[in-house]
């Protein structure tokens, strides 16, 4: 039987445990049907997530000609040329490439960066309400700092920063298939800009990881053109996108619970701890993308044939009774913190250090620099965008000082617990 859920509506973005849970009741696994993928098995539990992302021998990205899960024969080749990247890729490919990346990410250290970071984080904090009040906190805070940080990390100029922003705006536009051909003009102009871009770092040289790629090449590495150009996207859209959301949302649970506010502000050295929790309750990144079944298969009890497609919710794994405590409330002391927001397995994200990095940063920057930062809005107003598979709040106006709106709402508030939120 399949089980009809709407993963685009307004109350699954608005309250996704109560989803979830409800979900949940019908198995481990659940039939269902989703947008722009169709029939497919999506993960409930933990445990079932685990599994299949594990599990590369019997859960596969690609479709027995080679071709990537996800794709349709429709999409044009430079959306295939976008898509074979290495979060597409099953043994031996994933390892080739993710090989190359790291010996780049390894040269660039991440960890260096964060006094970079936070000197970008508290730049855009400054200037939040430069065109006036309320400010957008999406497009005026969390979309540029992690736009501008991978840019300075790849060695991209800083003048093209307003591409990146408009291609991340057609990005987060994607709700159905009108929507993605309105979005094939971005990855067009993408791709072409991402082959200037390497093709000047072959000539030139340069600073950053797209020199720091091409010297790998350079050095013998197994990689075609193709799959650089493939990566080089990967890094600047999986590199920004989500963590604007991350961003953005972390931001909005903590300027509608005062409680949860006062006590990170009291102590920001508990930001890091703070930033797991975000991690797991925001999810930004609710599903993984489509995987084969290879062959016939029982996972948790439930029967998969061969041919089957499996989705796994990321989403579903973080909000698991059996493997988090009370997972409908956000409590930013959860220790252990067993969340899945960067999957598992030979396909653990890039970039989880990073975005780490980042959100930290971002929240300790913005709140320390407005003291005093308020909703502009009711929380009732605030809206997600119909995108399937991601959270992302579509705008979320902010004034320095506190409205009557989110005044009201504090007091809701002041029963709670100081570091968790029912």
């Amino acid at each position: 039987m399949t089980t009809r859920l709407d993963f685009t509506s307004e109350a699954f973005f608005r309250d996704p445990p109560k989803a979830i849970a409800a979900l949940r009741m019908s198995g481990p696994l659940v039939a269902t049907r989703f947008p722009l993928v169709g029939d497919v098995w999506i993960t409930t539990t933990h445990d079932a997530t685990a599994h299949v992302l594990k599990d590369g021998a019997t859960f596969t990205l690609r479709k027995e000609d080679g071709d990537v899960a996800a794709l349709r024969w429709w999409m044009p080749s430079f959306v295939r040329t976008i898509a074979n990247n290495m979060l597409t890729m099953d043994e031996p490919d994933h390892t080739r490439l993710r090989s190359i990346v790291d010996e780049a990410f390894r040269r660039r250290a991440i960890v260096a960066m964060e006094p970079r970071i936070r000197a970008i984080a508290d730049g855009l904090a400054d200037e939040l309400f430069a065109e006036g009040r309320p400010a957008d906190l999406v497009q005026r805070y969390a979309r540029i700092l992690p736009l501008a940080v991978i840019s300075e990390l790849l060695g991209l100029p800083l003048a093209d920063r307003p591409k990146f922003i408009a291609w991340g705006n057609a990005m987060s536009s994607l709700t159905n298939v009108v929507s993605f051909f309105r979005l094939l003009w971005a990855f067009r102009k993408m791709r072409g800009y991402l082959e200037q871009q390497l093709q000047a770092a072959r000539v030139q040289g340069g600073e950053g990881l797209i020199a720091e790629l091409v010297q790998v090449e350079r050095e013998g590495a197994q990689i075609t053109p193709d799959e650089m150009v493939s990566m080089v996207f990967l890094l600047l859209a999986a590199g920004s996108e989500t963590t604007t959301h991350l961003i953005s949302g972390s931001a909005y649970e903590l300027l509608r619970s005062p409680g949860l506010r006062d006590w990170l502000e009291q102590d920001w050295s508990r930001v890091g701890l703070a930033v797991e929790e975000f991690l797991r309750f925001v999810s930004p990144v609710q599903f993984s993308k489509p995987r084969y079944v290879r062959r016939d298969v029982e996972v948790e009890g439930v029967r998969l044939k061969k041919g089957d497609r499996v989705m796994v919710m990321l989403a579903a794994a973080n909000m698991d009774p059996a493997m988090h405590g009370h997972p409908e409330s956000l409590d930013l002391e959860r220790k252990p913190n067993r969340h899945l927001s960067f999957g598992t397995g030979i396909h653990f994200c890039l970039g989880h250090q990073l975005a780490r990095i980042e959100a930290a940063c971002a929240l300790e920057a913005l709140f320390v620099r407005w003291p005093s930062l308020g909703l502009a809005v009711d929380p009732s107003q605030i809206h997600w965008r119909k995108r399937p598979g991601i959270r992302m709040i579509a705008k979320l106006p902010v004034t320095a000082e506190i409205h009557g709106t989110f005044a009201a709402a504090a007091p809701a508030m002041a029963d709670r617990s100081p570091v968790r939120a029912e």
